[in-house]
């Protein structure tokens, strides 16, 4: 049977896709190895310089954020190498399996997933570390799995102060585009991303933006490679090639998105999302209800993870919600599977479109005998609507 309407897809990623990078993905095949792809080609080189922000190279593969993990590791590091990894969520437990599956030796500080990484034990241990055995540090700056952002600044001081040479590797794939980052400023040596979240496109392409220490620790790195060697990308990115066949249509719809988060501006683009973040929280607590990230310095802009109340399960709501209001909702994962729900608020994304979301949930919630106050979308849209009002009366103080 037809449903009418649009799907809601309200999961943290993929996300919806705009209309504009639909229609400019809509092209013919063309000719990688034509002079009118090497423009293309340089244009979204050089555009994704601008979000990563920096001016070193961004190599960009044909794959999912999950290439982009094996390349930082494999162009940087030699068997046995010990990393340091910090357990924010699944999707950092996720790239600490990868890095024992390619050879190296992990040191996994564990957390209870409710908070980003705590800078002081990345700095307790490096400090420890007077050989330097450590040679790369690898976090989460947006954990997918819990909604917990964890302060990257934060921790390339904790690095610095424990005058460790280490690489810095961050993985940005639910961040970028979606909340602040500096790749430079930062002092971040390795940023992993993806096309599907934040960049507002489907899945299908991922990025590694690389400091000039990453590319000294490529020179003398060890770890097989060939598809993901930077190396190979190097001399044909410089005249907008690439070493193989590209996603070249998919790269038509990354030269639109740049352009849209461009001319919405980054920092208002990131305001929405805090924005967002804040009413959805709101929403959560008028609710009665939990937010799983514990830390407020660590909320995320581009999801709220929930918990569900003690005895209730959180696949069984989003199975009323899918199948009562043709909305999706991010199902826990990994340790907290069936004990959240993961609400997605990020991408091309607006107040209205949040606004039919946390109905639907606030609807979900009733139609699952979910234990929960009522009026949660109310708060939420009550902080909208002044936050509207405050973002009218800026505008007309400033013409």
């Amino acid at each position: 049977m037809r449903v009418a309407g649009r799907h809601f897809l309200q999961i943290p990623g993929p996300t919806n896709v705009p209309d504009r990078v639909l229609r400019a993905m809509d092209m013919p095949t063309m000719d990688h190895r034509s002079p009118a792809f090497a423009e293309l080609g340089r244009r979204v080189l050089d555009g994704m310089k601008s979000i990563v922000r920096t001016t070193g190279p961004v190599y960009i593969y044909p794959a999912s954020g999950t290439g982009a993990w094996e390349a930082a590791l494999v162009n940087t590091l030699s068997p046995g190498d010990r990393v340091l990894m910090y357990e924010t969520g699944h999707f950092a437990t996720l790239w600490r399996g990868m890095a024992e599956r390619l050879g190296l030796d992990v040191e996994f500080n564990q957390s209870d997933w409710r908070a980003g990484v705590d800078p002081s034990a990345i700095e307790a241990r490096l400090a420890d570390d007077t050989s330097h055995a450590i040679k790369a540090v690898c976090i989460v700056h947006n954990e997918t799995s819990t909604g917990c952002t964890t302060q990257v600044p934060e921790v390339r001081a904790a690095i610095d102060r424990a005058g460790h040479p280490a690489l810095l590797m961050v993985d940005t794939i639910s961040s970028l585009a979606s909340i602040p980052y500096e790749h430079d400023a930062w002092g971040v040596d390795v940023t992993v991303a993806g096309s599907q979240k934040g960049l507002m496109l489907p899945p299908g392409l991922s990025f590694n933006a690389v400091s000039a220490r990453a590319l000294d620790a490529a020179a003398s790195a060890r770890l097989p490679k060939s598809f993901w060697s930077w190396d190979e990308m190097t001399g044909p990115n410089e005249a907008g090639y690439f070493p193989y066949t590209p996603a070249t249509n998919l790269l038509y719809g990354l030269a639109e998105a740049i352009d849209m988060l461009h001319e919405e501006g980054l920092d208002n683009v990131f305001a929405r999302h805090a924005r967002h973040g804040e009413a959805t929280r709101r929403a959560v607590r008028a609710w009665g209800l939990e937010v799983f990230c514990r830390e407020p310095a660590h909320y995320s802009g581009s999801l709220t993870a929930v918990r569900m109340p003690e005895g209730h399960s959180a696949d069984h709501l989003r199975k009323v919600i899918a199948e009562t209001f043709d909305m999706s909702l991010g199902s826990g994962l990994g340790k907290i599977a069936d004990k959240v729900f993961r609400i997605g608020h990020l991408g091309d994304f607006n107040d209205l479109m949040l606004a039919g979301t946390l109905s639907g949930v606030e609807m979900g919630l009733e139609l699952a005998n979910v234990p929960h106050e009522k009026g949660g979308a109310q708060a939420a849209f009550d902080y909208l609507a002044r936050e509207a009002a405050n973002r009218s009366n800026k505008r007309l103080a400033a013409e």
